[in-house]
């Protein structure tokens, strides 16, 4: 397995008679398989909330989305699974899939009671998960129908970084109208993974299997993305890095010197991670200049190696004495993503402070940005909203749930 690494500029040109130049640099990364290996080792643990919110039907759904996930690992695989309510019990002890038939029997016994500690929970999968964690896919599934009530959000949010640390993936799964997606969307782009809604129990088992789908296609894992730039370049001082897919996440820079690294986490065989980056570019003599160079390094656990670097991948524009612009396509699409997202971020925070004018005009224009895109599922539920606000009406927890979601992905593609 190595890694594909691909650039596209918003314009490789500049005007060679201009002080300064702002451009936004997209990386495509992902997994390149280079035979025809089966899927890595999986070692996942579910953490399944049993509150007694998720009585009756929720409950049985969860535990039907539960024993397919059971039903699909394969030998070579591990699984554990925690369950919590106001506590947490490790019910599969991390363990090689053998005999599937006593793990389902677990899971079937669960009955729901008690309250919510989503972070006893994590700490228990994070513990579980870290005990066998080397050379496979570690991914924990968190499922949560209600707010931290008996548990800290700070400390959840710790525990997402710890996993990060740990190489641990994190997706979160927010169950019904009555979850925090502040704090699940925090969970999750920490570690690197995705936010799904089950708005509806009959919903849980597409997601489950949606969540498994991806884990199964990921090809590289503990990836890190360095970019070094050259002199006359700089980032962009507002939010200059953000993730654009699978999920739309605003990502934190450290500059060290003219470096930077972020940790990607797990590469997908079949969807790139892309990478928007916003810099500005100091004048230039006319000719070809290198402005940047970008590098992975990563963990490759079909093949036991750890700490591979890809090449170094330079990144030029030509500065023009006499300027022609060469726009890309690609990254303007990107671009677009990105302000849907952000649109979207503004729209809750007006809505937030009362401002319902403002929100619904930032939600009719993050539908439009979303429309130019393709997504016509995402500008529906987004154009739904705002029409809502316009006529006087309250946005449910469901309404909300469904506009971060719209916000951070493309539906149509989920």
């Amino acid at each position: 397995m190595k890694v594909g690494l691909q650039s596209y500029l918003s314009d490789s040109n500049i005007d060679a008679q201009l002080n300064t130049s702002q451009r936004q640099l997209s990386l495509a990364i992902s997994a390149v398989p280079e035979d025809t290996s089966g899927n890595l080792p999986l070692n996942l643990c579910l953490v399944l909330d049993r509150s007694g919110s998720m009585s009756e039907k929720p409950l049985e759904m969860v535990k039907e989305a539960a024993v397919g996930i059971i039903e699909k690992l394969k030998p070579g695989d591990r699984i554990s699974i925690v369950t919590f309510d106001h506590r947490a019990k490790v019910i599969v002890p991390n363990q090689l899939v053998n005999d599937i038939q006593p793990i389902k029997q677990k899971i079937r016994l669960m009955v729901a009671d008690g309250g919510t500690s989503i972070d006893e929970g994590m700490r228990l999968g994070i513990k579980e998960i870290a005990s066998h964690n080397q050379h496979c896919v570690s991914r924990l599934f968190l499922l949560t129908d209600g707010e931290n009530e008996h548990g800290d959000n700070k400390r959840c949010l710790k525990l997402a970084e710890l996993a990060a640390e740990y190489n641990i993936t994190i997706d979160a799964l927010g169950f019904g109208e009555h979850w925090n997606q502040d704090v699940l969307e925090q969970i999750s782009d920490s570690a690197q993974g995705t936010l799904a809604y089950i708005e509806k129990p009959d919903r849980a088992v597409f997601e489950f299997q949606r969540l498994f789908a991806r884990a199964q296609s990921v090809g590289l894992t503990n990836s890190y993305l360095t970019v070094e730039l050259m002199p006359k370049v700089r980032l962009a001082e507002l939010k200059p890095v953000a993730q654009i897919s699978p999920e739309t996440i605003e990502l934190t820079t450290n500059l060290s010197g003219n470096h930077f690294s972020i940790r990607l986490g797990d590469l997908m065989i079949d969807r790139p991670r892309i990478i928007l980056i916003n810099f500005y570019i100091n004048q230039l003599s006319p000719g070809k200049h290198k402005i940047a160079g970008v590098q992975l390094r990563y963990d490759d656990p079909g093949a036991n190696q750890e700490n591979l670097h890809s090449d170094v991948l330079a990144i030029e524009v030509d500065a023009q004495a006499h300027y022609f612009p060469y726009p890309s396509d690609i990254v303007q699409n990107h671009i677009l993503t990105l302000a849907k997202y952000r649109q979207t971020q503004i729209a809750e925070t007006k809505l937030k402070g009362g401002d319902r004018v403002g929100a619904a005009t930032m939600l009719q224009t993050a539908a439009k940005t979303a429309l130019q895109l393709g997504d016509k599922q995402g500008a529906t539920v987004l154009q739904t909203n705002a029409t809502r606000l316009q006529i006087g009406k309250d946005l449910s927890e469901g309404d909300r749930k469904k506009t971060r979601l719209a916000s951070k992905t493309i539906l149509k593609n989920q």
